[in-house]
C-alpha cells in the first residue's frame, strides 16, 4: 500500500501525556517539539490542571484529545461536552452507552469536537468482562458496541489493535476512526495492558491513530522513541 503523497504519521500518533503535572507536561511537549502534534490528556493530568494546558496546547495548533471517558446522565454529559467543545478539542471519550452517546452527540452539536466511544476497556479480558456483569465476551461486546455507536453518530471507536479487523468486518465504515491505545513498540513492557500490539501491526490490522504513553514518556530519549514509532507508522503505509 503507497501512501498519500501528503501523508504525515504525526497525524496518527497521539502522545499521551498520563504525567502528573502541567509542568512535567510542559517540559516533555518542549522536548518532543515538532516531533509530535497530537496529544492525549486524561485523568491524571486533567485533574491536574491538564484541561487548562490541553486549551493552550489547541491554540498553539497541537491537536487535543481528551481521554475522559465521560458517562453520567443526559443532561450532565451534553454540558460536559459543550464545554470540552468551547475548549478547542479536536476529540473526546465517552463510554459506549446509548443515553451517554446521545446526550455527547447533542452537546458537540456546531462544533469541531469528534466524539469516540469507548466500547470495552483495553486493560480487560473476558474475565473482567464476567467479574462486571457483562454477559458477553470481548470479542462479542467490542463489535455490537461499535456498531451502536456509529449508529448514534459517534465518530470513532477506541479499541485494541487486536480488534480493528473484526470491526471492519462489522461493517464498520472507513471514515470512522480506529484509535488503538495498548500500543507497545517491539521489546517493550506491556505493563498494564491485557491487548498489546507494536505501531507498524497495529496501522496494518486497520487502525487509524495509535495512542502511545509510557514508551515515549518514560523513555531516557522520547525524541527518539516517538520517531522509532512514527517510522514504524510510515513503514506500515508503505
Amino acid at each position: 500500500m503507497t501512501p498519500p503523497a501528503n501523508f504525515d504519521p504525526r497525524e496518527k500518533l497521539f502522545v499521551a501525556l498520563d504525567l502528573p503535572s502541567v509542568n512535567d507536561a510542559e517540559k516533555l511537549v518542549a522536548t518532543l517539539g515538532d516531533t509530535v502534534s497530537h496529544y492525549k490528556i486524561g485523568y491524571r493530568l486533567g485533574y491536574a490542571g491538564g484541561l487548562g494546558f490541553g486549551r493552550e496546547l489547541a491554540a498553539a495548533g497541537k491537536t487535543v484529545f481528551f481521554d475522559l471517558k465521560l458517562h453520567d446522565i443526559d443532561n450532565t454529559v451534553r454540558e460536559g461536552v459543550a464545554s470540552i467543545a468551547e475548549a478547542g478539542a479536536h476529540f473526546l471519550t465517552v463510554h459506549a452507552y446509548p443515553q451517554t452517546m446521545r446526550a455527547a452527540v447533542a452537546g458537540r452539536e456546531g462544533s469541531r469536537l469528534k466524539l469516540l466511544a469507548v466500547t470495552i476497556l483495553t486493560s480487560w479480558n473476558d474475565v473482567d468482562c464476567a467479574e462486571a456483569g457483562y454477559a458477553g465476551t470481548v470479542a462479542t461486546l467490542v463489535p455490537a458496541k461499535a456498531q451502536q455507536a456509529v449508529a448514534l453518530g459517534i465518530d470513532g471507536i477506541v479499541c485494541s489493535a487486536m480488534e480493528t479487523q473484526a470491526l471492519r468486518a462489522a461493517g464498520i465504515r472507513e471514515n470512522i476512526d480506529l484509535v488503538t491505545p495498548g500500543i507497545r513498540p517491539a521489546g517493550a513492557d506491556a505493563g498494564d495492558q491485557k491487548r498489546v500490539v507494536t505501531p507498524r501491526d497495529a496501522i496494518r490490522g486497520g487502525a487509524t491513530r495509535l495512542v502511545v504513553g509510557r514508551p515515549i514518556t518514560a523513555a531516557a530519549d522520547p525524541v527518539f522513541v516517538a520517531n522509532a514509532i512514527l517510522n514504524d507508522i510510515a513503514a506500515a503505509q508503505g
